[in-house]
């Protein structure tokens, strides 16, 4: 079932004809005309609905039960069978290959390597995932990545961190697209780390790139042009990592096998049935998903491989589910969004669950203007955390008072990571604050730092999701789970990306 109809964004001589035709579209609440300069110009733009953007699929979300389907014979006991409810989102119909990471990083060598070039070696994938102590795998080590034999492989050796800037760079291309596509923008095939485009640096009236045709505007006290906002619906929400529920939500896929409200035949993989060998007569026997059937058996046997892949397959090998989504079952397992805890589903609400939120918010100067960086930012941990051209980000404090952190219900602080399962307040042993805790030589409960750390289940551990080519069948069941932490990379790790659906959870024509 996939969406592939891409509704286009009305054109800039569009926009303007039908913002003239509507200027006696009226508010219902006041009775004053929209789009009209004598009322003060407040624009109601034309909008239909969200663009599907490149390589997305639209998944509609819905109720289904998260968690164990097989049994849990790791004893992990970490994915408790619990019913929630996920928002209808898009995501990429396959994993993020070779061809696609290889792209981002000559986009990065260009613009940054010549004054920054941290921000490309920061975005290398580390290659030497594949040595092993007792085997010959140097030919991955050399090839596996740029050869374009394996081109439209999964890429691997990403870590956490490094798949999160690629959705970030990668939510600018298509929006610089789109602007240069629709006319505004100018094209720029040479930009610098000082005028490449940025998305918040947009909008926040930052950017420093030619303008090729901006769009009328109608406000009366204005100079009769202005940049594309928020409000006009051109721009496409960020790309990202998806939660953890929306992966396994994607991944059980069971829209096929719904009849009004009623699931027809529950499933443990992301196909029917129990088995992984397909069982439509053309395909007889065939195995519906890239993994490692026993031990020493990665492909089966020369004359007849059984899933044609020793390590990787390409992206679209194999069968797609019913939401037409490539190897959600074996290939690579993914990174998602969510910082691991083993009993998260007895924490997280129902509705769009998700652990790992930090709050966000520009910083401003004394006129309450946005500021960009000019430089590369580091944490504590020697992580780069922002590279120049960004809008630059704090986390929201109860310091500040802007931030009204004291007068909020829904949350007092920034880093909400380990709440209810790490922080101060779900532990039996402390009373205190954090500093008080610290300052006596006590621990918390998921303290990764120290000579002697607490546990391997931190802040900095994150989930990954379903089996790889050198995982059996049973990882490959959408709710198992595992973590490692986000600085570290593996040979059989990989991501794809998720973009949040604004309006309508079916869309047009559904």
């Amino acid at each position: 079932m996939k969406n592939r109809q891409v509704v286009k964004v009305v054109s800039l001589a569009a926009g303007v004809l039908l913002t003239a035709s509507c200027g006696q579209q009226r508010s219902s609440t006041t009775g004053w005309a929209y789009n009209d300069p004598k009322n003060g110009g407040f624009e109601v733009p034309p909008y239909q609905e969200q663009e599907t953007g490149p390589g997305l699929v639209l998944i509609e979300g819905g109720t289904f039960t998260m968690g164990r389907a097989e049994q849990d014979v790791m004893y992990d006991w970490n994915n408790i069978p619990r019913r929630v409810t996920v928002s209808s989102f898009y995501m990429d119909e396959t994993e993020i290959s070779n061809l696609a990471y290889l792209e981002y990083l000559h986009w990065t060598l260009r613009v940054f390597y010549a004054n920054f070039p941290e921000v490309y070696k920061k975005a290398l994938p580390d290659t030497l995932v594949w040595r092993e102590k007792m085997a010959y795998n140097e030919p991955y080590v050399d090839y596996y990545l740029r050869h374009p034999a394996y081109a439209d492989y999964p890429v691997v050796g990403v870590n956490w961190l490094q798949a999160n800037d690629y959705c970030s760079w990668r939510t600018d291309r298509v929006n610089e697209y789109i602007l240069v596509r629709e006319g505004i923008l100018e094209h720029n095939p040479t930009p610098t780390e000082a005028d490449y485009f940025n998305t918040d640096q947009y909008l926040a009236g930052k950017w420093t790139g030619q303008v090729k045709t901006p769009l009328p505007s109608i406000d009366p006290n204005g100079s009769g042009e202005r940049q594309v906002k928020m409000e006009d619906g051109i721009f496409l929400p960020k790309y990202r990592l998806p939660t953890e529920a929306e992966w396994e939500f994607a991944a059980v896929g069971l829209i096929g096998n719904t009849v009004d409200e009623r699931v027809t035949e529950r499933r443990l993989y992301p196909w029917n049935r129990r088995g992984v060998r397909n069982d439509d007569d053309k395909f007889l026997g065939q195995m519906l998903a890239n993994f490692k059937r026993g031990a020493g058996d990665n492909m089966g046997v020369a004359g007849a491989l059984n899933d044609n892949a020793d390590i990787t397959a390409p992206v679209l090998s194999y069968w797609p589910n019913d939401y037409g989504l490539y190897n959600m079952a074996g290939n690579v397992s993914e990174w998602v969004m969510d910082t691991y805890r083993p009993l998260s589903a007895e924490d997280k609400d129902d509705f769009r669950p998700f652990r790992g939120n930090v709050f966000k918010t520009a910083i401003k100067d004394v006129d309450g203007i946005v500021i960009n960086t000019d430089s590369i930012a580091y944490d504590k941990d020697s992580n780069i955390i922002s590279i120049p051209g960004q809008v630059k980000m704090r986390d929201v404090g109860i310091a500040y008072k802007e931030d009204r952190l004291d007068e909020r219900r829904n949350y007092n602080k920034s880093d909400n990571i380990n709440y209810l399962d790490g922080d101060v307040q779900s532990s039996i042993f402390y009373t205190e604050g954090e500093e008080a805790v610290a300052s006596k030589g006590n621990r918390l409960m998921y303290e990764s730092t120290g000579a002697t750390p607490t546990s391997l289940i931190n802040d900095k551990a994150k989930v990954y999701k379903g089996g790889s080519w050198r995982d059996r069948a049973y990882y490959m069941v959408p709710g198992s789970r595992r973590f490692l932490d986000q600085r570290q990379a593996t040979a059989y790790i990989g991501f794809r990306c998720a973009m949040t659906r604004v309006g309508s959870p079916k869309g047009l024509n559904r």
